[in-house]
C-alpha cells in the first residue's frame, strides 16, 4: 500500500497516536521507573508512576494492534476500544484478587515470572486515561500517511512499547541468610534475590529480626542491634547446648543436613536432612533456582534454651527458609518471616516438597524441548553436510551448520542452571529455537540442490524425529524426577543420538551428483558458425533482384 491510506484504514491515525510526544514520554517514564527508580527509590510514588505511564501508553498500543490485525477497522472505534479495554481491565485486576492472579499467570507466560497485585488505591491513577484521550484528539488530525514513515515508526516505537507494557517489576524471592544470638535471644536474617549476583551473600545482606520470647513473636532489630549482629563472626556452622556441653549440632555445607553429637564433637550422626534427590526435585520446581548446592543448603545455626525447658535450634537453610528444632526434639520447616508492617510479621510456608510433574516446571519443560530439538537438528546438520559433499558442494555449509549448533549448545549450557527464568525463556524462544530451525531448513534445501533425492529428504526428517523422540525420553523422565539429576538425563539424551548419526551416514548414498543443480543447468557449448556461401552466390534467404537479368 503506497500513498494515502484508504478512507477506512485506521492504522495511520492510531500509529500517529502511539508516536505522539505524550505517549512517547509515557514509554520513557515506564521503562526508567520500572528498571531504575523502583529499585533505587521504592515507595508509593514510584509504584503509582508506573500505573500512570501504563494507562497513557496502553490504549494507543491496543489501538495500533487492532488496526494492524484488522486493517479496515476505523481509527476512532479502535481508539475507543483501547481506552475501554485498558480502563475496564485495569479496574478489574486492581479490585479482584482472582483477576490479579489470572493476570499474573498470563504475564508469567509472556514476560517471565511476574506478579500483579490487587490494590484498590491504584484506581486513583485511572484519570490518566484522560491524558491518553487528549493525546488522541491531537494526533488524529495528523495521521502518518507515507508508507516509509509508517514502517520506520512501527519498527522503532512498537517493539519497545510492547516490551514496556509486558514487563513487570522483578519478583524477589525470600532467602534465610543467617541466625545469631543477641544477649541470649534468637535473631534471624532474611534477604531476597531473583538471580545471579542478587542473592544475599551473608547475614549482613539481609534484614535482622529479634525475638525476646524464645521465637514466639519477632520484631525488627534496631540500628544498634543490627550493627552488633553484623559484627559477629559468620558463618556459625556449629553450636552446643548451653546447659549440656556434650550435646552439639552442626550444619553440613552443600546439603540440607544437620548433624548431632552427644560426645562434644567426637562423633557425629545425622539428626535431620532432606535427601539430595528430594532437594533437587524441590529446587527445580522453584523459580530461578540457580546453583542448588549453594542456595538450597544449610548455612548457619544457633542453639538456645527453651522457655519451657530443654533447648531449641534454628537453622538458616537459604531458599528453603528456617528449620526449627522444638524442645520435644521434633524438627519443623518454618519457612520465611515476612514483615508486612512496622510491627506486623508472619511466617510464609517453605517450598513444597511434592509437585505436579512437568506442570510445575514450565521452564524445565522448555529446556528439555530445546535440548531434544537441538540434538535432532545436529544429526540433520551431519546428514546435510555429508549429502552436500557427496554432491560436490562446498565444505563451508557443514562448517556454518556446526557453528550454529555450537552456539545453540553454548546458550543452552549457559541458561541450564536457570539463574533467571525470564532470561532462560527468552534465550530459548528467541535464540536457540529459531537458530536450530533455520539451520535445519537451510541444510536440507541446500542438499536438495546438490542432488539429494526425495527419499533422502524423507529419511532426514525421519532421523530428526527419531532423535528428538529418543533423546526426549530421558529428559521426560527427568521432568518427573527419574532420573532426578539433570546431568544423568543429558548424558542419556546424548547417547540417544547414536541411531540418528548412523542413519545420517547411511543415507548419504541417496545423493546423485548428476542431479546436482550445477549439473542440471550447465550452459550448453556454443554451436559452430555456419559455413559461408561460395563467392558470387547469393544467400538462399535473399530475395531475387528484379533489376538484374535472370540467370541463364
Amino acid at each position: 500500500m503506497t500513498g494515502p491510506g484508504t478512507p477506512r484504514d485506521g492504522a495511520p491515525t492510531t500509529l500517529a497516536w502511539l508516536c505522539h510526544p505524550v505517549t512517547l514520554l509515557a514509554l520513557v517514564v515506564l521503562v526508567v521507573n520500572d528498571h531504575l527508580l523502583k529499585a533505587a527509590l521504592p515507595g508509593l510514588l514510584t509504584g503509582k508512576l508506573s500505573d500512570v505511564a501504563g494507562l497513557v501508553l496502553a490504549p494507543p498500543l491496543v489501538a495500533v494492534l487492532l488496526t494492524l490485525l484488522v486493517p479496515r477497522w476505523p481509527a476512532r472505534a479502535a481508539a475507543l476500544a483501547g481506552l475501554v479495554a485498558v480502563g475496564a481491565g485495569f479496574a478489574l485486576i486492581k479490585t479482584s484478587g482472582y483477576a490479579a492472579e489470572l493476570a499474573s499467570s498470563a504475564w508469567t507466560v509472556l514476560a517471565g515470572p511476574s506478579l500483579v497485585r490487587a490494590d484498590r488505591t491504584d484506581l486513583l491513577t485511572l484519570p490518566a486515561l484522560g491524558l491518553a484521550w487528549w493525546s488522541w484528539t491531537r494526533s488524529r488530525r495528523r495521521p502518518v500517511r507515507e508508507r516509509a514513515a509508517r514502517l520506520v515508526r512501527l519498527l522503532v516505537v512498537l517493539p519497545p512499547a510492547v516490551l514496556a507494557v509486558a514487563a513487570t517489576s522483578v519478583i524477589r524471592y525470600p532467602y534465610a541468610v543467617g541466625t545469631a544470638l543477641l544477649d541470649g535471644h534468637p535473631a534471624v536474617s532474611f534477604g531476597s534475590g531473583y538471580s545471579g549476583d542478587t542473592w544475599p551473600a551473608g547475614p549482613a545482606d539481609g534484614a535482622w529480626s529479634v525475638s525476646e520470647d524464645g521465637g514466639t513473636t519477632w520484631r525488627p532489630a534496631t540500628d544498634s542491634e543490627r550493627e552488633r549482629l553484623d559484627g559477629q563472626d559468620s558463618p556459625r556452622r556449629q553450636a552446643c547446648v548451653p546447659d549440656e556441653p556434650q550435646r552439639c549440632y552442626r550444619v553440613v555445607t552443600g546439603h540440607l543436613r544437620v548433624e548431632q553429637s552427644d560426645d562434644a564433637g567426637v562423633t557425629w550422626r545425622v539428626t535431620w536432612e532432606m535427601p539430595d534427590r528430594q532437594r533437587e526435585e524441590m529446587a527445580r520446581r522453584s523459580p530461578s533456582p540457580g546453583d542448588v548446592r549453594q542456595h538450597f543448603a544449610s548455612r548457619e545455626l544457633i542453639v538456645y534454651p527453651a522457655a519451657s525447658g530443654g533447648h531449641e535450634v534454628l537453622v538458616a537453610n537459604g531458599r528453603d527458609g528456617i528449620l526449627h528444632r522444638r524442645p520435644d526434639g521434633e524438627w519443623q520447616r518454618d519457612g520465611f518471616l515476612v514483615r508486612t508492617g512496622p510491627e506486623d510479621t508472619h511466617w510464609d510456608d517453605p517450598p513444597l516438597l511434592d509437585g505436579d510433574g512437568p506442570i510445575g516446571r514450565q521452564t524445565d519443560l522448555l529446556l528439555a524441548v530445546a535440548l531434544a530439538l537441538t540434538l535432532g537438528v545436529t544429526v540433520t546438520v551431519l546428514a546435510g553436510h555429508l549429502a552436500i559433499r557427496r554432491g560436490g558442494g562446498p565444505r563451508w555449509w557443514g562448517v556454518v551448520g556446526s557453528g550454529a549448533m555450537l552456539v545453540a549448545a553454548i546458550v543452552l549450557a549457559g541458561v541450564w542452571e536457570r539463574e533467571d527464568d525470564s532470561l532462560t525463556s527468552d534465550a530459548l524462544l528467541f535464540v536457540v529455537l529459531p537458530m536450530v530451525v533455520v539451520t535445519a531448513v537451510a541444510l536440507i534445501v541446500r542438499a536438495s540442490y546438490q542432488g539429494a533425492l526425495t527419499r533422502w529428504i524423507g529419511w532426514v526428517l525421519t532421523g530428526l524425529l527419531l532423535t528428538v523422540l529418543l533423546s526426549g525420553l530421558p529428559l521426560a523422565g527427568w521432568l518427573v524426577g527419574n532420573p532426578p539429576q539433570s546431568r544423568v538425563a543429558v548424558a542419556l539424551a546424548l547417547l540417544a543420538t547414536v541411531p540418528g548419526v548412523l542413519l545420517a551416514i547411511r543415507i548419504a548414498r541417496l545423493v546423485d551428483p548428476a542431479r546436482a543443480y550445477g549439473g542440471r543447468y550447465q550452459p550448453r557449448p556454443p554451436y559452430p558458425p555456419y559455413a559461408p556461401y561460395p563467392p558470387g552466390l547469393p544467400a538462399v534467404s535473399d530475395p531475387p533482384d528484379p533489376s538484374q537479368p535472370p540467370p541463364r
